[in-house]
């Protein structure tokens, strides 16, 4: 195999093929990338074996063939070069490369392509929506995820397509996200999957918001493809928790404020926050809202901000983090708060409202 193509254009796409390989052992396969230099265009491939992830770029092939090579010293090799051209010259079990602008050379040892996993052929009943649209969904959602292995149900988010809309859940056990997007005409309903938070960050990381995302859901496998990629993910298997049965039919009160003043005053109070129960009070009143943390043995800290409100005095103890994340992926100059009780679920949402909210469960005041 012989082949010279633009560092920063390889560069890209290797990178993103380090990112899902999970192992850095060097003698494993699935350290490795694997490339096909093959009629003008590089194949490349990187698996952790749940994940699969594939593109090509255009090349300058002189001589066709495939070999793996490990992924993490090829990046780092690629990373330290000047931009220009680069030849990749494979003979036997060493990959040779050479940088066009500098006298720099390096031999990579190599495992035969034919030892690197076959990926699982992708299904047949694509359906598309648009990738700024799918990416939206993510953003609300993906950083409700448990981290909690025990509950592994939960640790991945909750995609289903049901009547005339998709839609994404993520939650847990203590708050829940929720978006949910037209479907267009002829795809047909699913019973919902558990995606892996993987893939949807690459996929976050790495597709623009112009045209449209290619999706195939079957029993254990999703596939995902968009421009040049291919991805592919094993699901979760589990019962993913009964999200309708969490959110409120109606809540009795609710105050609005400015999100950028919210994330503001959430920043400056949690520096004094203790920092095992992660506790912020909001003290709710008619034109203001006090966010302010108990005393501890470090101090404590108040603030006030204008807020939209009638109604009672009232006290709700949360985890900052909760606030704080729902209000940092909106992107709504106004937020409102929905709640009944101090004890109960609030619901945060968009003003004015749209296809997404976020569910918070509150902490006990004292």
């Amino acid at each position: 195999m012989k082949f010279a193509c633009d560092r920063s254009v390889l560069l890209k796409e290797i990178s993103i093929a380090n990112e899902i390989i999970a192992s850095k052992n060097a003698i494993s396969i699935l350290s490795n990338i694997y490339i096909e230099a093959l009629d003008d265009s590089l194949v490349i491939k990187a698996t952790d074996m749940k994940v699969n992830f594939e593109t090509k770029v255009p090349v300058d092939v002189k001589e066709n063939g495939a070999v793996t090579v490990y992924g993490d010293k090829f990046f780092g090799i690629l990373n330290s070069i000047p931009d220009g051209e680069v030849e990749f010259d494979q003979a036997e079990s060493k990959v040779t490369i050479k940088a066009a602008v500098k006298k720099a050379r390096w031999q990579l040892k190599s495992i035969a392509s034919d030892k690197f996993p076959e990926f699982t052929a992708a299904g047949q009943n694509f359906f598309e929506m648009p990738i700024k649209e799918f990416k939206e969904m993510i953003q609300e959602t993906v950083f409700a995820i448990s981290d909690d292995e025990t509950r592994y149900f939960m640790n991945g988010v909750f995609f289903e397509k049901t009547e005339d809309k998709f839609i994404m859940v993520a939650t847990d056990g203590r708050r829940l996200a929720f978006i949910s997007k037209d479907a267009g005409a002829g795809v047909k309903d699913f019973s919902g999957i558990i995606i892996p938070p993987k893939i949807l960050n690459t996929v976050m990381k790495r597709a623009g918001d112009e045209g449209m995302i290619s999706l195939s859901v079957t029993d254990k496998i999703i596939f995902v493809q968009f421009g040049s990629y291919k991805l592919s993910s094993v699901l979760i298997e589990g019962q993913f928790p009964n999200y309708k049965r969490v959110i409120p039919e109606s809540q009795d009160f609710s105050f609005t404020v400015d999100r950028i003043e919210m994330l503001d005053a959430l920043k400056r109070v949690s520096l004094l926050v203790e920092q095992k129960s992660h506790r912020v009070y909001l003290g709710v009143a008619a034109g203001t809202v006090s966010v302010y943390c108990e005393e501890n043995e470090i101090g404590n800290a108040r603030e006030e901000i204008p807020c939209k409100y009638e109604g009672e005095e009232v006290s709700i103890a949360l985890n900052y983090r909760y606030i704080e994340e729902p209000f940092k992926v909106m992107d709504s100059k106004e937020i409102s708060v929905h709640f009944t009780d101090p004890k109960k679920a609030i619901t945060i949402r968009p003003v004015p409202e749209k296809d997404f909210f976020h569910i918070v469960m509150p902490m006990q005041l004292d």
